[in-house]
């Protein structure tokens, strides 16, 4: 792995078209709407191997064998406890907190008291992996007023989560839906919350604090805050009048120059293939919603296509994402921060890759300010 930022053109906004790593983990590519992971196409993988399986792939760069996938989830679950620290965090933090928040200040904790520090490695990597559940489900009783739960060896990592979070193990089609968003979400290329998290490791840091970058940018509503606003957006549409009054809501936001949560995407230029299958996940896990979603991304696909000819505006991710984690019960200010649960696999592994081959990430700027400013003296401003 080398970092390389190439020759950057100039006015490139958001470093569009630059290239600024190698990387053997994941390859997104939009125009042909593919997501790989270490040469498998997501397709191959969605609903057919577990999250742990996802994991063992981009941290060790092949699919375990059972030997490996019972070694991997032993150390997992030997990992399912919140640390004093984290603890102490969840519990002084106000119940009205974003839960994103409440994320990246626990992991904080847990690097701050020394449970994190030195070198990324993969027991650390592990060991966040299998925290983050814990963190969210802690919080979330907590607010609630409920009793915490402790983790139970015997369930996969989807299934831990919602039992944590619900009181209650999740059935065999709510544990499937869940692994199959977890695996889909790992990993995507050079996303933002990525390249935070490598920028951070770059400098030789330690990997609870690129895992706190990478939490900060996924956060903002154009990266990972998305599918919250996109149960927003169903919710708004339904109370002015469902179906009937879908199109001109549709049309009005679009002619105030508003984005329609759940579409377009920086890179696909074509169909989301995680989209594809949360659809159908979708469908399956709750059939009323999405029948009423269903008819909204028909809607907005053809106002879209109106209001922005040319453009190549596809429903996005976080679209179906929003139905599918709503019908697994889970609070919206939890969608985000369950995106983290999965995506944290992709961080560390990057985090590691990046440790493993190390040069400090450092693009240019292009200056636009004055060149020649003349000092005056306080007394004479």
């Amino acid at each position: 792995m080398t970092t390389t930022v190439n020759n950057p053109a100039p006015n490139s906004q958001g470093l569009a078209g630059i290239v600024a790593a190698t990387t053997a983990l994941s390859k997104v590519e939009g125009t042909l709407g593919r997501l790989i992971y270490r040469g498998y196409n997501i397709h191959d993988l969605a609903k057919r191997i577990t999250f742990e399986e996802a994991v063992h792939l981009l941290w060790v760069g092949h699919l375990p064998n059972q030997a490996e996938l019972t070694e991997l989830k032993a150390k997992l679950a030997a990992q399912r406890k919140l640390s004093p620290a984290a603890l102490s965090v969840l519990q002084a933090l106000p119940k009205t907190a974003e839960p994103m928040d409440v994320l990246r200040t626990a992991v904080s904790a847990d690097g701050a008291a020394g449970e994190i520090s030195g070198a990324p490695t993969l027991d650390q990597a592990i060991m966040v992996t299998a925290r983050i559940p814990l963190i969210l489900a802690a919080f979330a009783r907590l607010r609630n007023g409920q009793t915490l739960l402790e983790a139970r060896p015997d369930l996969g990592q989807a299934a831990n989560y919602l039992y944590l979070m619900n009181g209650q193990a999740p059935s065999e089609a709510q544990e499937r839906a869940l692994n199959s968003y977890l695996v889909m979400l790992a990993d995507h290329g050079m996303n933002a919350s990525t390249f935070a998290a490598r920028v951070v490791a770059s400098t030789q840091s330690d990997l609870a604090s690129s895992v706190v970058a990478a939490i900060g940018a996924l956060k903002g509503p154009l990266h990972g805050g998305a599918p919250s606003k996109v149960k927003d957006m169903l919710e708004e549409i339904q109370a002015a009048g469902g179906k009937e009054g879908a199109e001109k809501w549709l049309r009005n936001k679009l002619e105030n120059g508003e984005v329609l949560m759940g579409f377009g995407h920086r890179v696909y230029r074509t169909v989301d293939p995680r989209a594809e299958e949360l659809k159908g996940m979708a469908e399956l896990a709750s059939p009323r919603e999405f029948g009423f979603a269903s008819y909204i991304e028909e809607t907005a696909l053809k106002l879209l296509a109106e209001y922005k000819p040319g453009r190549k505006i596809y429903t996005n991710v976080e679209y179906y994402s929003a139905v599918l984690l709503g019908s697994l019960g889970l609070p919206g200010d939890f969608f985000t921060p369950t995106f983290a649960s999965s995506r944290v696999a992709g961080w560390t592994a990057h985090i590691l890759e990046q440790a493993a081959n190390n040069r400090i990430i450092r693009p240019e700027s292009d200056y636009t300010g004055p060149e020649s400013a003349t000092f005056v003296p306080l007394a004479r401003r």
